[in-house]
């Protein structure tokens, strides 16, 4: 292959296979696990919430190190990610399918402290590797590339999140099931990826460690987009918390959770080439902000929902679902060719440091949301005070309003070259 060939759909279809896992591992963790324990275990929302906010406080330090790791070890970066691949499987089924040994609590802090490390290190070299490929793809490779790699994201979010579902109809233990399903998807997509490792920029071994940030960190663009993706994952974070409380009693309707849960992925899984597409036409930034406004158009029409709306808050997840597809694909994108521009390696250091921040978001989501819904009288598993009703629904559809229109004012104002 040249340097500038155009990738093939065999050769691009292992990124896809490989995102699926990792996107798989990541947000619908976030969905299933706090229901799961709250129910199974009878552990307290705000204890919950807390231990998911300390175990994003092992971030601020681990992804950076993460990448650093990741940045120089290219050689050998392929048997680290098997064995990250590995790892995370064998903390699904510790999550999922075994009884824990210790206090429930306990073991949920132990197995997501491993589930997540291994999610940090995979999507850390995933993307630091992709931004070699896309280069070698010629024009439009990036949006190309992302295009692929987000729409096996979605789907993998779309089938982790509703399998759970669809597998209790079939086995009396749905989420045994779902991580077993999680470990065979590991190992295929472990080997459909064991070609690609390794190829990208990387620094010298013996680099300092902050030497490794500084490409992203020197860039007053990198920077900024650095800041727009923190901001524009904390709506995503906020109602991902709280979807399942919010269709269970905002909405009087536990029943259409699974459908409803396919709907958002599958319309994001839908629209992710659309806005490729998009962006290939009209520029990445113009298409990303189209998206945002619709984000905030749908979360507003949620806000005015309540008992029996379950249809009408379907064409929201339809609409939210289309716009998570293009802040998945094109911001993303956006760094990866802006880190691809500045040329002077730091990769993996810098997916270090965007891994980081979306995942800021997800922790400071469920320090303050779950432990506020507790306060108010809000109870997982029975009839809730109208009181935390209201705040529930402030919380999950205005709260991510605000926090978009600051993250779509900051794009705005942001120059981003469309090449």
């Amino acid at each position: 292959m040249t340097a500038t060939a155009p990738a093939t759909i065999t050769q691009l279809a292992p990124w896809s296979l490989f995102a699926a896992l990792i996107a798989a591992a990541g947000l619908p963790i976030y969905i299933h696990a706090p229901t799961v324990y709250a129910e199974t275990y009878g552990i307290g929302l705000g204890a919950l919430g807390l231990t998911l906010a300390l175990l994003r406080v092992i971030d601020v330090v681990q992804d950076p190190v993460l990448g650093w790791f990741a940045e120089t070890r290219r050689g050998t970066r392929g048997r680290w990610v098997a064995f990250a691949a590995a790892l995370m499987a064998l903390a699904m089924l510790g999550l999922f399918a075994v009884t824990p040994p210790v206090s429930p609590l306990l073991w949920f802090a132990l197995t997501l402290t491993v589930l997540f490390s291994a999610f940090s290190f995979l999507t850390i070299c995933f993307y630091a590797e992709g931004v070699g490929r896309a280069a070698r793809m010629g024009d439009a490779g990036h949006i190309r590339l992302a295009g692929w790699r987000e729409t096996g994201s979605l789907i993998g979010i779309t089938l982790a999140s509703v399998a759970p579902v669809a597998l209790a109809g079939l086995t009396a233990q749905p989420y045994a099931a779902f991580a077993i399903a999680f470990c065979a998807l590991a190992i295929m997509a472990t080997f459909a990826m064991r070609h690609e490792w390794g190829r990208a920029t990387a620094l010298p071994p013996d680099t300092a460690a902050f030497a490794t940030f500084r490409p992203a960190l020197a860039d007053a663009l990198a920077r900024r987009l650095l800041l727009i993706a923190l901001l524009n994952a904390s709506p995503v974070a906020v109602s991902s918390t709280l979807f399942l409380f919010f269709v269970s009693q905002a909405l009087a309707a536990p029943e259409a959770a699974g459908p409803l849960l396919l709907l958002f992925f599958l319309a994001a899984a839908i629209s992710t080439p659309l806005w490729s597409r998009a962006a290939q036409s009209f520029g990445a930034k113009r298409s990303l902000m189209a998206a945002m406004i619709l984000a905030i158009a749908a979360f507003v029409w949620a806000a005015m929902l309540g008992p029996g709306d379950a249809m009408a808050f379907a064409l929201i997840c339809a609409a939210s679902g289309a716009a998570l597809g293009a802040d998945m694909t094109l911001l993303p994108a956006i760094f990866a060719r802006r880190m691809a521009a500045i040329g002077k390696g730091g990769e993996a250091a810098a997916f270090g440091l965007w891994s980081f921040v979306s995942k800021l978001s997800l922790a400071i989501a469920a320090a303050t949301l779950l432990p506020a819904l507790e306060a108010s009288g809000f109870t997982a598993t029975g009839p809730s005070p109208p009181a935390a009703l209201a705040l529930l629904t402030t919380l999950y559809a205005l709260l991510p309003c605000a926090l978009k229109l600051v993250a779509i004012t900051l794009l705005a104002r942001t120059p981003i070259p469309e090449a």
